[in-house]
C-alpha cells in the first residue's frame, strides 16, 4: 500500500492541522512499516514528494519548505497540485489531514476534519470567499471515499451538517504528545518560575480567546469564587492576548476589569512550548470553559500531567475528559465556581480527580490514533 499526504501545513506547528500531520508522519513507518509513505509539499508553481521513512528529520524538512504566499495557491495546490502529485505517486490512498480534499483524485481519498466551525457556529462563517471556500470543501468532503474526525460530538455534527452517511464517518481519537505527564523535573520547574512570575498555586487557564473559548466564563466563575479562591488559587491565564476585542475575539483583560476580579486573575502571555508541561503540573485546576471543541487537546494535557479539569459539558469535551473532572453547562459560571471550589480546597476530591485524569490521558495515544489510522486506509482499498 502507497500512502500520500498533504503536506500544506508540515512547517506550521502552532496550528492543530500542523501537529496532526506532523504525528501522523512520525508514527505511521513505525506502526505500519510494511506500507509505503510520501509526503506532498509545494515547490515553487509545482510539488515536490518526500518520501517518509522512521529515519526521516521531520524537524529538518519542515524548516526547508517554503509555502507560496495567498488563498489562490493554497486553493491551487488543494485542488489540482494534491491529485497531480498522487498520479505520479501511483497512491493507493491520498491523505489530506485536514478539511480541504481535492473535488477528484486518482486515489481514494482519505480527508480528516478536525471539526466544521464554520458551520456549527455563525461567527465563524466570515464574508463572501469564506464561505465560498467552506462550499467547496464541504462538497469535495461528500466525495470522499473516507472522513475521519477526533470525536463523536464532530461525527454526529459532520453527519448532520454534511449529509454524509454514517459509515463513510469514523471517530479517531487524538492524542497528547508523551511528553505531558505527571514527572516533575525540578530544572523545568524553575525554568517556568524564572520565566513568568507565576504565584505559589493557581487555577489555570490555556486555550485562547476566540468567541468559541468562552473566557467570559471563565473570568465569571471569579466573580463567585473570588472570596474562596482569588488570593489562594488565583486564575492564571495564558497565551498571546489578542489585539482586538469585538464579536469574534474576547479580550480578556477587558472583560476581567468590567468584573471586578482583576486581582484575582495573572495574564503571563505567551508560552513557550518548554514550559507548558511544568505550567500545568504545578496547576491546581484547569479551567475550560469551552463551548465547541473538535477534540480539546488542551484538556488532555492537563489530564496527562494529572490535574483535574474543571469546566463545560459540550461537544467532544466530556468524551475527552471523562470522569477525571467536573463538568456544567458552559453558561452556568456559578455552577462551574462551586466545581472549582471544591476542586481546589478538598484534598480529597483533588486526590482522586488527579488519579482518575492519568488513567483517563492513559486511554489516548498517538500509537493508537495512527494503528486506527492505517486500518482506515486498508479499509478504503478493500472496498474499492
Amino acid at each position: 500500500m502507497r500512502v500520500i499526504i498533504n503536506g500544506w501545513f508540515i512547517a506550521q506547528l502552532d496550528t492543530g492541522s500542523g501537529q496532526y500531520t506532523v504525528q501522523l508522519l512520525k508514527h505511521l513507518p513505525r506502526v505500519a512499516p510494511q506500507y509505503e509513505y510520501a509526503l506532498v509539499v509545494p515547490h515553487r508553481n509545482s510539488f515536490e514528494i518526500v518520501d517518509i521513512t522512521a529515519e526521516t528529520d521531520l524537524q529538518s524538512l519542515a524548516a526547508t519548505i517554503l509555502r507560496p504566499p495567498g488563498n489562490f495557491r493554497k486553493l491551487l495546490f488543494e485542488q489540482s497540485i494534491l491529485p497531480r502529485a498522487a498520479r505520479a505517486y501511483a497512491a493507493d490512498v491520498l491523505h489530506v489531514p485536514y478539511w480541504a480534499p481535492p473535488l477528484r483524485s486518482p486515489a481514494p481519498i482519505v480527508v480528516t476534519i478536525h471539526d466544521i466551525i464554520p458551520l456549527v457556529l455563525k461567527a465563524y462563517r466570515g464574508g463572501p470567499l469564506v464561505n465560498a471556500y467552506t462550499g467547496l470543501v464541504s462538497a469535495a468532503a461528500r466525495g470522499a471515499t473516507l472522513i475521519l474526525t477526533d470525536s463523536d460530538a464532530s461525527r454526529a455534527d459532520i453527519i448532520a451538517r454534511l449529509g454524509v452517511k454514517a459509515d463513510r464517518v469514523r471517530t479517531i481519537y487524538l492524542a497528547a504528545d508523551p511528553k505531558f505527564s505527571d514527572h516533575v523535573n525540578p530544572i523545568d520547574y524553575a525554568a517556568l518560575r524564572k520565566n513568568h512570575d507565576l504565584p505559589e498555586d493557581y487555577v489555570l487557564y490555556l486555550g485562547g480567546f476566540d468567541a468559541r473559548k468562552n473566557i467570559e466564563t471563565a473570568l465569571q466563575v471569579y466573580t463567585w469564587a473570588q472570596d474562596a479562591l482569588g488570593e489562594s488559587f488565583p486564575l492564571v491565564i495564558a497565551g498571546r492576548l489578542p489585539d482586538r476585542h469585538d464579536a469574534v475575539f474576547h479580550d480578556p483583560r477587558v472583560i476581567a476589569k468590567q468584573l471586578d476580579v482583576e486581582s484575582a486573575v495573572r495574564f503571563i502571555g505567551a508560552v513557550a512550548e518548554e514550559d507548558k508541561v511544568a505550567l500545568y503540573q504545578q496547576a491546581r485546576a484547569f479551567l475550560y470553559p469551552s463551548i465547541y471543541e473538535g477534540f480539546g487537546l488542551p484538556a488532555l494535557e492537563a489530564l496527562a500531567c494529572g490535574v483535574p479539569v474543571v469546566g463545560s459539558n459540550a461537544s467532544s469535551i466530556p468524551e475527552i475528559v471523562g470522569d477525571a473532572g467536573m463538568l456544567v453547562d458552559p453558561r452556568d459560571a456559578r455552577a462551574m465556581a462551586g466545581a472549582l471550589i471544591a476542586v481546589c480546597t478538598e484534598d480529597s476530591l483533588h486526590d482522586e480527580l488527579s488519579e482518575r485524569a492519568l488513567k483517563q490521558a492513559a486511554k489516548f495515544s498517538w500509537e493508537k490514533c495512527v494503528r486506527e489510522t492505517v486500518e482506515a486506509y486498508a479499509s478504503v482499498i478493500s472496498n474499492e
